[in-house]
C-alpha cells in the first residue's frame, strides 16, 4: 500500500504561499449586497470540527493555514496540469517518491481588534522547532510545520488498521481533521493565545483563487531566478498572474533569508490582494464575487462554528488598510533529528511576551504593534562596535543597523569567541549610551579601559537578539518599504506604492 502522508522527507519544491485563504474565508463576504448569493454560498464553506470554535463577531485569533499537499481534500493527486504548471513535481513522484506531503508551509495567526484597532498578524516560520500539542503518534516534537502531516499520517494508519474498507475520501477527511487538529493546538501552546477560527487552503484551491482574482500586482527588490520554483521576475513593480503567483509566494532558493524572507513575500501578497480587492472593484462584480465564493465552497476548508455572515462585519480591519504583519524571532539556526534536519531555534516565552503585547496591548499603547524601545541618549550619540559570539549568521552587522536606526553611530563588526551571554563595554564619555544599550539586552554596562573614548563594544552571547528599535528620527515614507531581513524576521509595513511593499 502506498504511503501518501510524507513524514519527514522535505522535497527541494516546496508549497508555501496558500495565503489566499483569508481571502476566500473571509474577504469576500463583502460583498453582501449579493444577499442571496452571498448567504447561499458563504453558509456552505467550512465543514470542520477539528475545533471548539469562539465568537464570530468582537476580538478573535484566526490562523490561516496553508498546505503544501499536492493531493486534493479527498486523496487523490492533483492532475498534471496543475502539478506541471506549478512545478509541483509529477504524480509518480507524489505517489511513490515523497514529492508533496503536509506540511503547513503557511502558518499566519491575525488578531482581529475590537473598538477600529489596527489588525495584526504574525507569520510562524515553518522550520521553527517545537513541542507539538493535540497530536497523533508517538512524535511529540519537531518542525512546526510538520504537526500537521504527523497527525495525519499517524491517524490514518490507526484507522485503516480499525476499519480496513473505509472508503479513501473518510479516510482523508479524518485525517486531516487530524492534523488541523494538531497544527492548532501547537500554535496555540507556542504563542500562548488562544484561536478561535482558522481557515485552510491546498495547492489546488490557491491555483483556482488566484485565477478567479486575475492575479496581484507585487514589488521586489532585485531580479530573482529560480528554477526549482519557477519564479522568474525583474524588480521593481509587476503584475502576476495565477502560476507566477506561486511562484513568488513559493520560492526560498536563493533569497537571502530563505524562509524568513519567504514569509515576507506571503505577508506582501495578501496585501497586494486585500489593496486589489479594495480598491480594483472586486468586491462589486457579481461575476467574480461569485467566482470567489465558488472556489471557496470546493477548496477553504474553516471551523464549522465560524458564522461567516457575522464575521463580514469585522472586515472592515483587514480591508481598509490597518493590518500590520510581523514575522516571529528566531535565536539561532541548529539542527535537530534523525536523519538531521536544519531547524529554528526559538525562545518560547520570548515569542508569547510579543505576541501578548501585539494582540492585547495595555490601555493606551497604540494597537497592532509591539513595544518598541527608545534607546538613542540625550547628548552625543556613542559609536557601537558590535561583535559575534553567537552561532547565528550576521548577527553582529543586523544589531549595528538596529542601533545605527536608533540614533548611534556605526563602528566596527565582526566576530568573537563563542559567549553564553551578552557583555556591554564602554570608553570614556560613553557611559549613558552604553547603559541604555545594555538595558535592550538585559545586563550591566562595565567600563573598559580597552574600549576608545565615545565607543561602545557589545558582545553578542547566546540568546542575543536583534533589538527593536524605533527611528531616533521620523522621516517621510519612502515610495517602497524594505521589510527587516534575517533572524528576527521582522515587519512588513504596506506604505509603499498602492500599500505593496517591496521584498526581497
Amino acid at each position: 500500500m502506498r504511503r501518501r502522508v510524507q513524514v519527514r522527507r522535505r522535497p527541494l519544491a516546496r508549497i508555501a504561499g496558500y495565503t489566499l485563504t483569508c481571502i476566500a474565508a473571509a474577504a469576500t463576504l463583502v460583498a453582501s449586497g449579493f444577499a442571496y448569493v452571498v448567504v447561499r454560498d458563504v453558509s456552505s464553506i467550512g465543514s470542520s470540527h477539528a475545533i471548539a470554535s469562539g465568537p464570530s463577531i468582537g476580538p478573535q485569533n484566526i490562523l490561516l493555514m496553508g498546505l503544501e499537499s499536492r493531493t486534493d481534500w479527498n486523496g487523490n493527486v492533483l492532475p498534471w496540469t496543475i502539478l506541471r504548471h506549478l512545478h509541483a513535481g509529477t504524480r509518480r513522484g507524489v505517489l511513490y517518491q515523497g514529492v508533496g506531503g503536509n506540511a503547513t508551509n503557511t502558518l499566519i495567526l491575525i488578531h482581529i481588534p475590537a473598538g477600529g484597532r489596527r489588525a495584526v498578524g504574525f507569520s510562524i516560520p515553518r522550520d521553527d522547532l517545537v513541542n507539538y500539542a493535540g497530536t497523533v503518534g508517538p512524535q511529540q516534537q519537531g518542525k512546526i510545520d510538520d504537526a500537521y502531516g504527523i497527525s495525519m499520517y499517524y491517524e490514518e494508519g490507526l484507522l485503516r488498521q480499525k476499519y480496513p474498507n473505509m472508503s479513501q475520501s473518510r479516510l482523508a477527511f479524518l485525517g486531516n481533521e487530524a492534523g488541523r487538529r494538531a497544527a492548532v493546538k501547537t500554535v496555540e501552546k507556542l504563542t500562548g493565545v488562544r484561536i478561535d477560527h482558522f481557515a485552510e487552503v491546498n495547492l489546488a484551491g490557491f491555483w483556482e483563487l488566484a485565477k478567479v482574482l486575475g492575479g496581484v500586482e507585487v514589488c521586489l527588490k532585485h531580479a530573482v531566478h529560480d528554477s526549482y520554483s519557477g519564479a522568474n521576475f525583474h524588480a521593481g513593480y509587476q503584475h502576476l498572474d495565477a502560476q507566477q503567483a506561486l511562484a513568488f509566494v513559493r520560492q526560498r532558493h536563493g533569497l537571502l533569508n530563505g524562509d524568513l524572507d519567504r514569509t515576507h513575500r506571503q505577508q506582501a501578497f495578501i496585501d497586494a490582494v486585500i489593496y486589489k480587492l479594495r480598491r480594483q472593484g472586486v468586491l462589486t462584480d457579481l461575476s467574480k464575487v461569485s467566482g470567489l465564493l465558488g472556489v471557496a465552497r470546493r477548496y477553504v476548508i474553516t471551523d464549522a462554528g465560524w458564522n461567516l455572515l457575522d464575521f463580514a462585519t469585522q472586515m472592515k480591519y483587514l480591508t481598509s488598510g490597518h493590518l500590520l504583519f510581523r514575522t516571529l524571532p528566531i535565536q539561532s539556526y541548529g539542527t535537530w533529528g534523525t536523519p538531521v534536519q536544519d531547524v529554528n531555534l526559538v525562545d518560547v516565552h520570548q515569542i508569547q511576551t510579543i505576541v501578548h503585547a501585539a494582540f492585547y496591548p495595555p490601555p493606551g499603547a497604540r494597537a497592532g504593534s509591539t513595544h518598541h524601545h527608545h534607546a538613542t541618549p540625550a547628548g552625543p550619540p556613542a559609536t557601537v562596535d558590535v561583535y559575534n559570539g553567537t552561532s547565528v549568521y550576521h548577527l553582529a552587522a543586523q544589531v549595528r543597523a538596529a542601533l545605527v536606526r536608533g540614533g548611534y553611530l556605526a563602528g566596527k563588526t565582526g566576530n568573537t569567541a563563542s559567549r553564553p551571554t551578552t557583555a556591554v563595554w564602554f570608553g570614556a564619555g560613553a557611559e549613558p549610551s552604553a547603559r541604555k544599550i545594555a538595558r535592550l539586552f538585559g545586563v550591566t554596562a562595565r567600563p573598559s579601559a580597552s574600549v576608545p573614548a565615545s565607543h561602545v563594544r557589545i558582545l553578542l552571547g547566546a540568546g542575543a537578539t536583534v533589538p527593536n528599535l524605533q527611528p531616533s528620527s521620523s522621516p517621510s515614507p519612502s515610495p517602497t518599504v524594505i521589510p527587516t531581513t534575517g533572524p528576527q524576521g521582522g515587519a512588513v509595513t504596506a506604505i509603499g506604492r498602492r500599500g505593496i511593499p517591496c521584498v526581497n
